[in-house]
């Protein structure tokens, strides 16, 4: 039988707390929720104190699986600060929350973003990311878990990131909008990097480079393309997240992307089984 990509949802983009965002995914029939950690800014803690057993308990009650824990707030700390540094310190310190927590969720993925104070603009802040994330790989590998990174590198800087962080736990999480944003062919990011692609990947969508209320498929940005490029390379994923902005409560056009992500998955559905069976994942 064929198996169908899962269809899940980004917390951060939705309106309400983590709690909310667990009864919305299963409101509009997704089947996963990713979460982000929270902090200053970001809304609430997610390993605040009887967090974590009350989303276990919501999502085992409306059948939603917890998919990744993200740590969205280095974004306001800088991954690549140095590692002795008081942001350095806070930095790892995130770093082992995002994952204990994702462990304790029973998520398989935990993700580190690299935008703002976070993003690689030169050789020394590649090397300092691939050194700190090659440390979290490994606390990931302890775990179970993967630990992937989400950037809009060219595809030179993002092969050579994945290279030098050299763990069989690192993955590069796609988003198939971000890169167009910054300038950077997603066809030729997956072409360099396709070995290390995160079976979880970001669908989003807007015009001209801006995110704002384009449906999927309605702006510019080469979704459909993106996945079939995966397909085409055995890394159709295993699950389709959207991240589109949905924080001001519009759930019928959410529910129309849900219906559009489902299309996605369906075409898609035959290749990711052939794909599976030709280029096994390691």
């Amino acid at each position: 039988m064929t198996s169908f990509p899962l269809v899940g949802l980004a917390g951060w983009r939705l309106p309400g707390d983590h709690f909310a965002a667990v009864e919305l995914a299963h409101r509009v029939g997704t089947e996963g929720l990713q979460l982000d950690l929270g902090g200053p800014g970001r809304g609430p803690w997610l390993d605040a104190a009887g967090t974590v057993e009350r989303l276990r308990e919501d999502c085992a009650r409306h059948g939603v699986r917890l998919l990744a824990v993200a740590g969205n707030t280095l974004n306001d700390i800088g991954l690549h600060a140095p590692k002795d540094g008081r942001d350095g310190l806070r930095a790892r310190r995130v770093l082992v929350r995002v994952l204990d927590t994702a462990l304790a969720l029973g998520a398989p993925l935990a993700f580190v973003p690299s935008f703002r104070r976070s993003a690689v603009r030169d050789r020394q802040d590649l090397e300092r990311t691939a050194a700190v994330l090659a440390w979290a790989a490994r606390e990931a590998e302890d775990r179970g878990l993967l630990l992937a990174s989400e950037n809009v590198l060219d595809p030179e800087r993002a092969r050579l990131l994945a290279e030098e962080v050299a763990s069989p736990a690192f993955r590069l999480l796609l988003d198939t909008y971000n890169p167009y944003t910054a300038g950077v062919d997603v066809l030729a990011v997956i072409e360099a990097t396709h070995q290390w692609i995160a079976p979880q990947v970001h669908l989003k969508d807007g015009t001209g480079g801006v995110v704002v209320k384009d449906l999927l498929g309605d702006g510019d940005g080469p979704v459909r393309q993106a996945l079939a490029a995966l397909a085409a390379h055995g890394r159709a994923p295993e699950v389709l997240v959207l991240e589109n902005d949905y924080r001001d409560g519009d759930v019928a056009r959410l529910t129309l992307d849900v219906e559009r992500a489902r299309g996605h998955a369906r075409t898609h559905a035959h290749a990711r089984t052939h794909a599976a069976e030709a280029h096994p994942r390691s």
